[in-house]
């Protein structure tokens, strides 16, 4: 058995460079954002390259930014393994990106995929390899939250959001990644979806449609996905934490 990484990253990120304060910073879309000087994205596959148990990292990007960003990764990231990595071409939507690396694999019914965001650079080894281990066990996972605030389900109307229920916060977790899925199991829910036109929000929706159960494993509240300026921000905090 073997472990593959796919961390997406053909995103414009629009909630990133739209923002007043993107704008006057000249913050460029989220996955190539600086962050202690260094983007990102190269932080997060830090994290799955020095990590044991990984083979193979995959890395869908749109077809202009291929070129720069190995450049990037050759002058700032040689502590990065060129032997475990593949740049290739991602699509519109993360999951036509995600499609396009599985494409790209040679895998064993029983390897295991995990699909990580590119803008969470603060998993941890422990994270990762509880994943792995979740995702062996049950054939698919993912790292969640506990939810700390109410959460309501509401109707959307002309006038506005209206409550139709409080959701029990002990039924809900809030998702982050990595997420994990035996091959077999993730090629599976891909192919059913395709064969659908279905667009779902992330792997373990496509694998829950499939009928396939998913476990959860404790996330970190520092497990943060970086959108918004704000973010960027909260994340150099956690940087200078962590030096």
């Amino acid at each position: 058995m073997k472990v593959v990484v796919i961390i997406p990253a053909a995103g414009l990120g629009t909630r990133m460079s739209s923002a007043p304060e993107a704008k006057s910073r000249k913050i460029a879309t989220k996955q190539f954002a600086e962050l202690g000087g260094t983007p990102v994205l190269i932080h997060t596959l830090r994290k799955f390259a020095s990590h044991p148990a990984v083979a193979e990292i995959h890395v869908p990007l749109r077809r202009s930014e291929i070129s720069g960003f190995r450049s990037r990764l050759e002058t700032e990231a040689s502590d990065i393994s060129r032997d475990k990595l593949n740049l290739l071409e991602g699509g519109e939507h993360r999951q036509e990106s995600v499609a396009n690396a599985m494409a790209a694999l040679s895998a064993a019914l029983d390897d295991i995929v995990l699909v990580h965001d590119a803008v969470r650079p603060f998993v941890t080894d422990e994270i990762i390899q509880q994943v792995i281990d979740a995702a062996q066990k049950y054939g698919a996972a993912i790292a969640g939250m506990p939810a700390s605030d109410t959460v309501k389900q509401v109707e959307r109307t002309a006038d506005g959001a209206l409550i139709t229920a409080t959701v029990p916060r002990e039924r809900v977790v809030m998702a982050q990644t990595p997420q994990g899925f035996r091959y077999d199991v993730l090629k599976k829910a891909f192919d059913e979806a395709k064969a659908d036109g279905f667009l779902g929000t992330d792997e373990a929706s496509l694998v829950e449609r499939s009928g396939h159960r998913v476990a959860v494993v404790m996330g970190s509240p520092r497990n943060i996905k970086i959108t918004t300026p704000a973010d960027l921000e909260l994340a150099e905090f956690y940087l200078k934490l962590s030096a």
